[in-house]
């Protein structure tokens, strides 16, 4: 069982039946009172996200949540197709389960899959990714000095913003929690 101030930002707990990612963690102190600990959760099988008060010594449930490798086939899309590596068994996800995750997945990558019993309830990719710019505007002569951002399109589809010295062909890391740009691949 958690304590309120065991609540940080990314654990993930249950209530009412339900599994939920902290998002944000806020604690106030109360002299002798004890402390009140304000957090707001990520329902992670709606989407929905709920503030929540916890006072002193309230238990909260830890939420049974495994992760399981998978590789990435292709969508028809409605549905994006994945095998387990080890049993080689093909199965389906819905376009809403995959959500934003789905512009950065590649045919044959390997990522995880979030499991709350039986149902797959979120898509992990890694941190960052590299993936090739597929489309870009050229940099007119002279506006290289300053930092100005142009659109990328990736290999995925995905559309970035990237540093204007980013031509075609260029493989870039991309952070996937932001969507933001982090490095060309040397």
């Amino acid at each position: 069982m958690y304590q309120p101030t065991d609540l940080k930002k990314g654990v993930v707990c249950q209530i009412d039946g339900q599994p939920y990612r902290v998002t944000e963690y806020n604690q106030k102190v109360m002299g002798r009172g004890g402390s009140i600990v304000n957090v707001k959760l990520k329902n992670l099988i709606t989407g929905a996200v709920i503030p929540k008060t916890f006072k002193g010594q309230e238990k909260i449930e830890p939420a049974e949540v495994a992760s399981r490798p998978v590789q990435y086939l292709y969508n028809d899309g409605s549905a994006f197709f994945f095998m387990d590596p080890e049993s080689f068994e093909q199965f389906e996800l819905p376009a809403d389960v995959v959500g934003d995750a789905k512009q950065y997945l590649k045919e044959g990558d390997e990522l995880a899959l979030q499991f709350f019993g039986e149902r797959v309830i979120t898509v992990e990719l890694p941190k960052n990714l590299y993936l090739e710019v597929t489309y870009t505007e050229d940099v007119v002569k002279g506006d290289t000095t300053s930092s100005v951002l142009k659109d990328a399109t990736l290999e995925t589809g995905a559309v970035v913003k990237v540093p204007a010295f980013i031509k075609v062909g260029d493989v870039i890391s991309i952070d996937t929690t932001t969507g933001e740009y982090r490095e060309r691949k040397k």
